[in-house]
């Protein structure tokens, strides 16, 4: 097998993405809150400084608009919680983050570029819902061979094994790993990277709890070191363990906030009841825009 460089992990996307040959994939904004609270010194390191500004964002697909014209930023050093119910259009905006997606209107910049720059390649890292490494290779071969394209030494190979708790699997075929492990198995090939920005979707889906709470210890330490994590997630209890939250409806963002200022914000300190209290207040607004806009060709 050749070792491609980061860009040529996957031809049909030619991103920075971890992703295998075998999978081949590659402006109405309602915020009902917004803030500038600072909570950690990781944020406080980075402050002033954006790692991923979306202005006005569209996609339409098959006819359907998916996201609109959503208008945010990421702060560097920070976790940024991308939350709300399948189907909201979390996956469609990280697609555009990382550049494989196209787009109808609106600009999305990454690290100072537009995104999908080829010089992005190397500075972001893309965690996809489906596992990302090569199922007829035991683990720890997915994870040596990564670890080969980007430089990265045994050492770092066995201690991303280790983060993920698949040390005890590392002699196992991928395609006999359950779900949650293939996942764990992508995220460790992705860390080997060390990226600016780490764009993680559904990163715990099927994860244990006690898993689940040492990979966001993992996120933290990763923030605070200056790495810019995007992580989406449709799990709620999760969303406190973020820097800020974007929280999503329909393709739209319905709050763009601090965990802190929503829950002052909303009344409540869960943060579930929270994300539905801003539902409920931004549904009618969000309705009769809806009824504003112009029918989309089929």
């Amino acid at each position: 097998m050749n070792v491609p460089g980061p860009a040529a992990l996957d031809p049909a996307i030619q991103s920075p993405a971890i992703q295998s040959p075998a999978i081949q994939s590659p402006a109405i904004q309602s915020p009902t809150i917004q803030s500038s609270a600072i909570q950690s010194s990781a944020i406080q390191s980075s402050a002033g400084r954006v790692a991923v500004e979306s202005l006005d964002l569209a996609v339409v697909l098959g006819g359907r608009r998916i996201l609109h014209g959503l208008t945010f930023d990421a702060p560097a050093g920070q976790i940024t919680g991308l939350f709300g119910p399948s189907g909201c259009g979390k996956t469609t905006l990280m697609r555009c983050v990382v550049g494989v997606q196209q787009i109808n209107s609106g600009t999305v910049r990454v690290l100072g570029e537009p995104a999908g720059t080829a010089s992005l390649r190397s500075r972001v890292g893309y965690v996809t819902q489906a596992a990302s490494v090569y199922t007829d290779l035991t683990v720890w071969d997915n994870v040596r061979y990564f670890a080969a394209v980007y430089g990265v030494s045994r050492v770092a190979a066995k201690r991303a094994l280790a983060d993920v708790d698949l040390a005890d699997q590392a002699g196992q075929l991928v395609r006999t790993l359950s779900g949650g492990q293939k996942a764990r198995a992508s995220l460790a090939c992705a860390l080997l990277a060390a990226p600016e920005l780490l764009v993680l979707d559904e990163p715990t889906v099927g994860l244990d709890p006690v898993l689940r709470r040492e990979l966001w210890v993992r996120f933290h330490a990763m923030a605070a070191a200056g790495t810019t994590l995007l992580v989406s997630s449709h799990v709620m209890d999760e969303a406190s363990q973020c820097d800020k939250l974007l929280f999503m409806r329909e393709g739209r963002i319905v709050a763009d906030d601090t965990p802190t200022a929503l829950r002052a914000a909303t009344g409540t300190e869960d943060l579930e009841e929270a994300f539905l209290r801003v539902i409920r207040s931004a549904e009618p607004e969000a309705t009769r825009h809806a009824a504003t806009l112009p029918e989309v060709a089929r």
